[in-house]
């Protein structure tokens, strides 16, 4: 079986980046935490044994417990979606895309067809995004993919091999890292500071991530490292962010950002990563 990567695409993942954090990672933790995993690029880019993972969006942290204990179940409603798909028009995908998206919104977040339509509109829908309105409804319109895939059934079961004995859940960040303690590796990847006052998009959920918001997380990123912990973050190359973490170890790591609808506001950028500890590997 290939190596288990993430099943979603999501805003701000961090795949292309993962050469690049390589060098950050500690050789050697005990139990690792990630209280904002997304698409958890890093979570699998590490496999660690002992890891708790959280998200505040509970249909994706839903998704994720739903192919850890029933992937066949899974990969069975993504293959009927898939081929029904295929076989449709141009127009009849779209309207087919529309009647899914508004039957997801009205189902529970941990609800089994809700975590395969999560997938299926992932693919299908504009540019992979992932994007709720202020009454937590998903509402990225319709992709215009010849043949997207949907169903990838060998790493979905990858995935259920790899979150076998790891703990989920969908609480605050605070929470999250509750019980965290000496040696153990913490990865925050936060909704990133605006790079400007219009760069609005610093969330995937209808609940907002403001500055004081950020300031909470610096407090929690303190505290642990009176724990002992280790702990990595990434957030945006700001004066605000460098300010806010400047008595810890910063460095700059480029990532290509295509989310701005303005082609100035595309191509690599500068973003920050954080550090409590020293790299332990130098760059070549």
């Amino acid at each position: 079986m290939s190596k288990a990567k993430p099943f979603l695409k999501w805003v701000g993942g961090k795949t292309q980046l993962l050469s690049q954090f390589e060098k950050f990672y500690p050789p050697k933790y005990n139990n690792y935490f990630e209280p904002f995993l997304g698409g958890g690029a890093v979570f699998f880019n590490l496999t660690p044994k002992k890891a708790y993972l959280n998200d505040i969006n509970k249909t994706l942290i839903g998704t994720y417990k739903n192919i850890k204990k029933k992937p066949r179940g899974i990969i069975k409603l993504l293959d009927i979606l898939q081929r029904d798909y295929y076989k449709k028009s141009k127009i009849d995908r779209e309207n087919f895309y529309y009647s899914i998206r508004e039957e997801y919104n009205n189902l529970p977040a941990e609800d089994f067809k809700k975590s395969a339509y999560l997938i299926f509109l992932n693919k299908t829908c504009y540019n992979g995004m992932y994007r709720e309105n202020s009454e937590g409804k998903f509402n990225v319109p319709f992709g215009r993919y010849r043949k997207p895939l949907i169903l990838d059934k060998e790493n979905l079961l990858a995935v259920s091999k790899v979150l076998k004995n790891i703990a989920l859940t969908s609480v605050d960040f605070e929470k999250a890292v509750k019980h965290a303690r000496k040696n153990d590796f913490i990865y925050f990847d936060p909704p990133y500071h605006p790079l400007s006052q219009t760069s609005s998009f610093t969330s995937y959920s209808n609940n907002g991530f403001l500055e004081n918001d950020q300031i909470k997380l610096k407090r929690v990123f303190n505290e642990l490292n009176k724990r002992g912990c280790l702990v990595m973050l990434s957030n945006s190359y700001t004066p605000f962010i460098r300010n806010l973490y400047k008595e810890y170890k910063q460095f700059i790591v480029m990532a290509n950002r295509a989310i701005n609808c303005k082609a100035e506001g595309r191509g690599a950028i500068k973003e920050l990563v954080i550090l409590n500890y020293k790299p332990w590997k130098k760059d070549k």
